[in-house]
C-alpha cells in the first residue's frame, strides 16, 4: 500500500457503529462506481461547460458559477435516484435551472446534447486508480463497472481512459433501463454475469444514495469510498469505509491467506 495511506476502518453507520465485523468473507468481485470514485468527475464537467460557453459565445464561466451549476446537478441526479424525474427530464431541467438563474438565455436541451460528448474528453484518475485497478486484474479480482452515467458520455470516458479492456463486464444505466440504487439495475448485472457470488461482491463508490443505497438492497458487501472524511451516515448499515482507493487492497487480503500479495 502507498506510503501515507490512513489506517483502514471497518464498518459505518447503523450497525456499524456498534461493533465492528470481522470482514472475512472473501471477496473475488467487485462493483466500481466511475464518476467520483475512479473519475474526477468535477474535472470533467468544468472542463466541458467551459469549452461549451467559449464555443457557444455565452461569455466567461467562473468558478462560482460552475460551482452553481454542480449543486443543481446533484439535486437533480438526487431527484432521478428517488425516482421522482426521468433522466431525460433531469438532463436538461439541470441546465434550464442553471441558465434561468445566471440570467443566460440558450438552448438547454442542445447544450446537454454536446455537453454528454465533452464530458468524456477529461480524463483524470483519483488516487491513481488505473495502476489499482490493473494491479488487482493481474491478480485475478474480477471487476466491474456500475454507473448511472448517460451511456455517450460513459461509453467515451471508459475509452479515453482505457479502461474496457481492465473491467470484466460494464453496466450503464442507460443501457439497462434502471438506474442505481434500484435493485432491478443490479439484478440485472448478476442475471447477466450469471457465476457471480453475492457474497464474494462488494461495491466501492463514493455516493450514499446511490452506491451505498444500490449495494444494500442488492445484498452485497459495501465500501464507502470517503475521501472527504464526512460523517457517516446513521441510517446505512455500509460494512466498510476507506479514504483512499488504495485501501480495497487491505480489504481483499483480509480473505486471503497470502496477504503479501496486496502489499
Amino acid at each position: 500500500m502507498p506510503d501515507g495511506v490512513a489506517p483502514l476502518r471497518s464498518g459505518c453507520g447503523a450497525e456499524a457503529a456498534d461493533t465492528e465485523k470481522d470482514g472475512s468473507g472473501m471477496i473475488t468481485a467487485l462493483f466500481w462506481d466511475i464518476d467520483g470514485t475512479i473519475l474526477d468527475f468535477l474535472a470533467a464537467e468544468k472542463a466541458a461547460i467551459r469549452s461549451l460557453f467559449a464555443e457557444l459565445g455565452l461569455g466567461e464561466c467562473t468558478d462560482e458559477m460552475i460551482a452553481r451549476y454542480s449543486a443543481i446537478n446533484k439535486k437533480y441526479w438526487r431527484l432521478l435516484e428517488d425516482g421522482v424525474m426521468t433522466k431525460p427530464e433531469i438532463l436538461v431541467g439541470r441546465f434550464s435551472e442553471f441558465f434561468a438563474g445566471e440570467g443566460i438565455v440558450t438552448d438547454a436541451d442542445l447544450f446537454n446534447e454536446t455537453y454528454q460528448v465533452r464530458l468524456g474528453d477529461t480524463v483524470v484518475f483519483i488516487d491513481r486508480a488505473d495502476e489499482l485497478l490493473r494491479r488487482l486484474k493481474a491478480a485475478g479480482i474480477r471487476q466491474y463497472a456500475v454507473t448511472n452515467g448517460t451511456r455517450i458520455a460513459q461509453r467515451k470516458k471508459l475509452t479515453n481512459a482505457h479502461l474496457w479492456e481492465v473491467f470484466d463486464g460494464v453496466f450503464i444505466s442507460d443501457e439497462i433501463g434502471a438506474e442505481k440504487p434500484s435493485k432491478a439495475f443490479f439484478d440485472h448485472v448478476f442475471a447477466t454475469v450469471k457465476d457471480l457470488d453475492r457474497d464474494e461482491v462488494m461495491i466501492v463508490g463514493d455516493s450514499l444514495s446511490s452506491d451505498m443505497r444500490g449495494g444494500l438492497a442488492a445484498g452485497i458487501r459495501t465500501c464507502w469510498y470517503n475521501p472527504a472524511g464526512a460523517s457517516c451516515p446513521v441510517d446505512l448499515p455500509l460494512d466498510e469505509e476507506i479514504h483512499d482507493l488504495w485501501q480495497v487492497q487491505e480489504l481483499l487480503a483480509r480473505g486471503k491467506k497470502e496477504e503479501s500479495i496486496w502489499i
